[in-house]
């Protein structure tokens, strides 16, 4: 598929595409007129570069990734450990977010015991 659709498909823009050749995490056939030809691995690839870096992964990192992916399976074990160090960084904000959620929580049941109380006040 030419450049366009994989756009297309993909929802990134063409420039970004060209970035991410440009990093070497994209590295599309050339036609004879010098085209880039992406396949469906391509595709895949970048789907996977998509949710990574909606799960907080920076290119960067994406790239290390890709490095040890083009090196073979006997990097498997370094790749885990990138996506274990990845999980921490999301299980900590998680607990973070939570705490904060927890907190307006209790502020919202304080604000409600006061309306319970107004009320009952002006019932009295």
């Amino acid at each position: 598929m030419k450049i366009k659709e994989l756009a297309n498909l993909t929802g990134l823009s063409i420039p970004t595409l060209r970035y991410y050749e440009d990093l070497g995490l994209l590295k599309p056939q050339r036609l004879a007129n010098n085209y880039r030809e992406f396949s469906e691995a391509d595709l895949n690839w970048l789907a996977f570069i998509q949710r990574g870096k909606a799960a907080g992964m920076s290119l960067a990192m994406i790239q290390q990734y890709s490095d040890l992916r083009e090196q073979g399976d006997s990097t498997i074990p370094e790749r885990i450990a990138l996506l274990d160090k990845q999980t921490e960084i999301l299980q900590t904000k998680k607990r973070e977010l939570e705490a904060h959620v927890e907190f307006l929580e209790d502020k919202k049941q304080i604000y409600r015991e006061m309306l319970c109380k107004r009320n009952s006040d002006m019932l009295q």
